[in-house]
């Protein structure tokens, strides 16, 4: 017999939230997605060491990098249904335990023996963990936005961002004391762990109940797996998924291709290259910044409408413009435009209570899909048309981001700001 939605999520049971509990919430969201990007960035970090470490070539660099990739994918097809059955904050304390662990795994078999299978297998533990907590925390935060009545996705995603930022400056710090990796992923590892669960005891459910409201009833689509999969039908989740799917892959194309292009096709230095990249970074985390005061006043549509064309024309001054000079202020403007989509398509993807967790987990798997073809697909244009021109496929996804951007259209009924 399935529990009524009361007895099922008993955050419901207490009726509304205070501005406290809303509040709390809201802080601890803002760790915990700082804390993923932490643990990403101080990973990447230490790539060269591994690399050095086991010796290995730039092919097989890509197949131990596959690992982390190969555990996301699998990760985000059954995050809606763990969801479904354990509820977001359940599911990020398993994944806070269960990432830090492959994450220190791959550490110490970077550093004795090393291994290359066992650091394969690490990361795609902790790729699998990572991927499902991202749908969980993102089902979590798109509830508390839902409880605050106002939009708050963008700088939960600016926290990721900071926390990218520290991870970077950590690694750069380990390599420059010669740190090991193990010790180094151990104690981020411990840090994560520790943080993590000190935040999520102020999480709720995202079932509660904003006050004046009844308790939503599941549907087929949170009941079944089969329920959950018909998502995939909805033609809003997959324009929603068109919307993140070009914003992401303007995001990764930048994160992956930046310093090589402007290195290869602007002639600037390596050391240049480097800072063009923190410009396009500084930019994006401004906009998550900033972006939320435009959400509020003006919403979702005419913000992802107007992010796309900034990154459109971004693109095209770096792609054709004549000197570094001018592509500067194209990276200002495509990281501006690239800051919102995957936030705000977040957001609009739980929009509906009953079906947030799988419709989430069906966009975030095609956004993820930019991550994984993205670098390569760029890879194989630049080899033929030289990177900058490779860029051109950047902007035909932005430009269908922009089209789709009408299905993130928010819901009618909207919960009223918290007094």
């Amino acid at each position: 017999m399935s529990q009524s939605p009361a007895s099922a999520h008993p955050a419901t049971q207490n009726g509304a939230l205070s501005r406290r509990q809303i509040t709390a919430w809201r802080n601890a969201m803002f760790v915990i997605f700082a804390l993923c990007g932490l643990a990403l960035a101080s990973w990447v970090a230490r790539l060269p060491a591994t690399r050095d470490a086991l010796g290995a070539s730039t092919l097989e660099m890509g197949v131990l990098i596959f690992g982390l990739s190969l555990g996301s994918i699998m990760g985000l097809l059954i995050s809606s249904h763990l969801i479904a059955r354990f509820g977001a904050k359940g599911i990020m304390t398993w994944c806070f335990t269960i990432a830090p662990v492959g994450l220190a795994t791959a550490g110490i078999a970077a550093s004795f023996g090393p291994s290359f299978v066992v650091i394969f297998i690490g990361l795609a533990v902790f790729g699998a963990a990572f991927s499902i907590c991202d749908v969980a925390m993102n089902v979590s935060g798109a509830a508390n936005e839902r409880a605050l009545g106002r939009a708050i996705m963008p700088i939960y995603h600016a926290f990721f961002s900071f926390g990218t930022i520290a991870g970077a400056a950590l690694g750069a710090l380990a390599e420059a004391l010669h740190v090991p990796v193990f010790a180094h992923m151990a104690a981020i590892a411990l840090l994560i762990v520790v943080a993590a669960q000190l935040s999520l005891r102020f999480l709720q459910s995202e079932h509660f109940v904003a006050e004046g409201d009844e308790a939503v009833a599941d549907d087929d689509h949170s009941k079944s797996w089969r329920g959950r999969l018909s998502i995939w039908r909805d033609p809003r989740t997959l324009l929603i998924g068109v919307i993140v799917l070009g914003m992401a892959f303007a995001e990764g194309s930048a994160n992956d291709w930046l310093t090589l292009a402007m290195v290869d096709g602007h002639d600037v230095s390596r050391t240049g290259g480097a800072i063009m990249f923190g410009v396009f970074v500084t930019a994006m985390t401004v906009g998550r910044l900033c972006g939320v005061f435009l959400l509020d006043r003006f919403g979702r549509v005419p913000v992802l409408r107007g992010s796309a064309v900034l990154a459109i024309i971004g693109l095209l001054i770096v792609i054709f413009g004549p000197n570094a000079e001018i592509a500067v202020v194209g990276i200002v403007l495509w990281g501006l435009g690239s800051a919102l989509g995957f936030p705000v398509g977040m957001s609009a993807a739980a929009d509906d209570p009953k079906t947030a967790a799988a419709r989430v987990s069906a966009v975030a798997t095609i956004g993820y899909c930019a991550f994984l073809v993205g670098p390569p697909l760029i890879g194989v244009l630049g080899e033929e048309f030289g990177i900058l021109r490779a860029l051109l496929v950047v902007l035909v996804l932005v430009v269908a981001a922009g089209l789709a951007s009408g299905a993130a259209r928010e819901p009618k009924k909207v919960v009223s700001p918290v007094a």
